[in-house]
């Protein structure tokens, strides 16, 4: 939707500062947008949402990027990548969601998704400064000398603790955005609202009697769409190398048992019944084909290959146009 936002409202809310914004966009419509974790956000409903709802919307993102962000040297991430010796770690009575996601996906993916990735895209050069700028082989080799850390392995986790040996680099990146969407999801649900779109800049969680159209755009060419699709009360999520690049061949999207980015598949979309494991099967589908992921989880899906082929569920909501 291309109706402007000027002008604003600071929230301060515990953790963090939001400039955000509510308007009534069209006939029937209220947009509330704002920016959180790295990345533009956008609530579309039927009423406006309150103030009250808005304060609790930004708050609980602030916790979210309190706790998870490798890009904060206050964040409880950034505690366990500091702790020498390893430790104890208590993350909030919520994160189990997150975790379980993961437990699921390291073991369908053998290994290649893992939140331990962030070793590896700090060095990279995704690191907490955006140096953009790789280390040299050596010291990328040199950083895995005993052997590549592994979520499976190196980390004990009971309930909500985390305990390590070492320090370790999380990166929830994964999964992260799909988990917020879910939980400004349920902020609205418990508010009573019953027609809202969660935008978290393409993740999409859409609630409401009537369907809405998403047009899957083309990797390589943003101007372009290679398809389009049908959601209703459901979750869709996509993930492209194009989205945080920044070098030949250095993106975001890692097979965490090498270290390295894929190269293979470069887009993937899915539609699932939530925002988390649309998002985590949206990498996922990078490593292990959808017809493998299916036996262990409801979805559907499209991929694009690096040749030009792109492949859709049978069950995909929508169609493709090459």
């Amino acid at each position: 939707m291309k109706t402007s936002c000027k002008g604003g409202i600071e929230f301060t809310v515990p953790f963090n500062t939001y400039k955000a914004c509510s308007i009534k966009a069209e006939a029937g419509k209220y947009l509330f947008r704002f920016e959180a974790i790295g990345t533009q956000w956008e609530i579309e409903s039927g009423v406006p949402l309150s103030i009250s709802l808005q304060q609790d919307i930004l708050e609980q993102m602030g916790r979210f990027n309190r706790t998870y962000s490798r890009f904060r040297s206050d964040s409880l991430v950034s505690q366990v990548a500091a702790a020498s010796e390893g430790g104890s770690f208590m993350f909030p009575d919520n994160s189990g969601d997150l975790f379980d996601i993961y437990d699921r996906l390291h073991s369908a993916t053998q290994g290649a998704v893992d939140p331990l990735v962030g070793k590896d895209l700090e060095l990279l050069g995704y690191d907490s400064k955006y140096s953009l700028t790789p280390a040299a082989d050596s010291v990328r080799a040199e950083a895995h000398v005993h052997g590549r850390a592994s979520w499976a392995e190196d980390v004990t986790r009971k309930d909500t603790t985390l305990i390590t040996n070492r320090p370790l680099s999380l990166d929830f990146g994964a999964v992260g955005k799909g988990y917020c969407v879910d939980i400004v999801s349920r902020l609205l649900l418990e508010a009573g609202m019953d027609d809202f779109v969660v935008d978290g800049s393409g993740d999409l969680r859409h609630i409401g009697k009537s369907s809405i159209e998403v047009g899957l755009e083309h990797p390589l060419d943003p101007e372009m769409v290679i398809g389009v699709a049908e959601l209703r009360n459901g979750s869709l999520c996509a993930s492209a190398v194009n989205r945080r690049a920044w070098g030949e061949n250095l993106h975001h999207v890692l097979d965490a048992r090498t270290g390295d980015p894929v190269q293979d598949v470069i887009a993937t979309w899915v539609i699932a019944n939530d925002t988390v494991t649309a998002d985590g099967l949206a990498t996922a589908l990078f490593f292990t084909p959808g017809k493998e992921l299916e036996k262990l989880f409801r979805f559907s899906y499209v991929r694009m290959f690096a040749d030009g082929r792109a492949e859709i569920s049978r069950n995909f909501s929508g169609e493709l146009f090459v």
